[in-house]
C-alpha cells in the first residue's frame, strides 16, 4: 500500500508584479508548474492513493486561471489512476471564514476526488483495506473531540490527515494562520500514516508522521523558508509512503526558478562609491547571471543617507535583469545605553518592539498563551517591514 502524499500547493499563489508576454503573473505561472510537474510524477509512479493535505488553492477565491488549473490536472491524475482515491483536504487558505460561503473544493468532487472541507471525516475504501480520517481546518477551529483521533480498528491501513500548525517545527517558516495542534495530539504511533499539511518544508515530526512541505516557495518568509531547506539539503517536492515498510520517499521536483540569497556586505565605514563596487561584484559573483532569478543581498551598517546616495541606476539594472532583485538595506545598530524606561538611549524604538510592549501588557484571557500572542504580533509587524524594504532600494 503506497500512499502519495502532497500538500501546499497555493494555487493562484501571486508575487513581485512580474507578467509574462500573456499577462500571467510569473510567480503564479511557477506555482501551476510546479503542480502540474508533482502530478507527472504521481502519475509515473502509480500509487495505490493520493492525499492533498490542505492548501491547493492560495486564496479562498482563486482566479479563474487557479481554478481550471487544479480542475485540469486533477482530471488527469483520475485519468490515469483510476483506482487510486484522491483526498483533497481544506487548509486554512481554502477555508472561508464563514462555511455559509461553500468551498471551491467542492468543484472537484465532479472529478470523483473526496473533499473534506468542514467537519472532521472518515473516508473508507474496503477493496484497499484503507481508513482515512481527514480533518480540515475549520474542524481544527472547532471543538476537537474530547478522546482525540483515533484510527479504525477494523481496517487494515489507517491514514489521519491534517493542515495543522505543530508547537515548535520551523518557526521562521511559519505561514499564518494555522491551528495549533500538540505532536502528542497526533497519537502517529496508532496511525499507519499521518500526512500532514502547513508547513513549507518537508520534515517528520513524530515517526510515521510528515509535513510534505511545500511545491513551491510560497511561504511569507521566503528566505527563511530557503534557508531552511538549504541548510538541510532539502528540496521541494512531495512524498511516496509506503504503509507496509514504513519506508517515506522524498520525491523531488525538478528545480523550479532560481532562488539566490547572496553573501552579505557588511557596509560599515565604505563610502558610497566602495558599497556601489561591493554590490556589483557580489552580482557578478552569480553563476550564469541573475537572470530571471529571485535575488536578495542584505547589506548591513547602512546609514540612511549613505543609501541615499548608492547609484540607483545600476541598482535598476539588477531589478530588470532578475525576475526580483531585494536590496535589503540595514541601518546600524547605535551603541546601547540603558535609560530609566529600559529602552535604549540614542534610537528610536523600532515598530516590533513597541507592538511587543504593548502586546505584553494587554489583558487577556486566561486560556492565551501571553508568550505566544507577542510573537505572532511582532512577527506580523516584521513581515510588514520586510515587504517595505522589497519595495525599496
Amino acid at each position: 500500500m503506497r500512499i502519495a502524499h502532497l500538500a501546499d500547493a497555493h494555487l493562484g499563489f501571486r508575487q513581485f508584479q512580474r507578467l509574462d508576454a500573456e499577462g500571467v503573473n510569473r510567480r503564479e505561472m511557477d506555482v501551476a508548474l510546479a503542480f502540474r510537474r508533482a502530478i507527472d510524477q504521481v502519475i509515473e509512479r502509480k500509487p495505490d492513493a493520493i492525499v492533498v493535505a490542505g492548501d491547493l488553492f492560495h486564496t479562498v477565491r482563486p482566479t479563474n486561471r487557479a481554478i481550471i488549473e487544479a480542475f485540469t490536472q486533477l482530471s488527469r491524475l483520475r485519468h490515469e489512476l483510476p483506482g487510486a482515491p484522491v483526498v483533497l483536504l481544506a487548509g486554512n487558505h481554502d477555508t472561508p471564514r464563514s462555511l455559509e460561503a461553500g468551498s471551491i473544493l467542492k468543484l472537484m468532487t465532479s472529478l470523483g476526488a473526496d473533499v473534506v472541507d468542514d467537519a472532521e471525516r472518515r473516508l473508507d475504501y474496503p477493496y484497499l483495506g484503507l481508513s482515512v480520517l481527514a480533518v480540515p481546518h475549520a474542524a481544527l477551529l472547532a471543538d476537537r473531540p474530547a478522546a482525540g483521533w483515533h484510527p479504525d480498528p477494523g481496517a487494515r491501513v489507517n491514514v489521519l490527515v491534517m493542515h495543522p500548525e505543530i508547537a515548535g517545527i520551523f518557526p521562521e517558516v511559519m505561514d499564518y494562520g494555522g491551528a495549533r495542534v500538540e505532536v502528542s495530539d497526533l497519537r502517529s504511533g496508532e496511525w499507519s500514516y499521518v500526512a500532514l499539511g502547513h508547513y513549507h518544508v518537508v520534515h517528520e515530526v513524530a515517526p510515521k508522521a510528515w509535513y510534505a512541505g511545500s511545491l513551491e516557495y510560497t511561504s511569507p518568509n521566503l528566505w527563511g523558508e530557503w534557508r531552511q531547506e538549504t541548510r538541510s539539503g532539502l528540496a521541494k517536492g512531495w512524498l511516496l509512503a509506503d504503509l507496509e515498510t514504513g519506508v517515506v520517499e522524498r520525491v523531488a521536483l525538478p528545480p523550479g526558478r532560481r532562488i539566490i540569497d547572496l553573501d552579505w556586505l557588511d557596509a560599515a565605514g565604505m563610502t558610497a562609491q566602495e558599497l556601489d563596487a561591493a554590490i556589483a561584484e557580489r552580482v557578478a559573483s552569480v553563476r550564469d547571471g541573475i537572470a530571471d532569478a529571485v535575488v536578495r543581498l542584505v547589506v548591513e551598517n547602512v546609514p540612511r543617507t549613505l543609501g541615499h546616495a548608492l547609484d540607483h541606476g545600476a541598482l535598476r539594472v539588477h531589478k530588470a535583469a532578475a525576475l526580483h532583485f531585494q536590496l535589503d538595506l540595514r541601518r546600524p545598530d547605535p551603541y546601547r545605553r540603558t535609560v530609566a524606561s529600559g529602552a535604549p538611549a540614542g534610537r528610536r524604538p523600532r515598530l516590533a518592539e513597541v507592538v511587543a510592549e504593548f502586546l505584553a501588557r494587554r489583558p487577556l484571557d486566561a486560556d492565551l498563551d501571553r508568550e505566544r500572542f507577542v510573537g505572532l504580533g511582532r512577527d506580523a509587524v516584521e513581515a510588514v517591514e520586510r515587504e517595505s524594504r522589497e519595495g525599496g532600494a
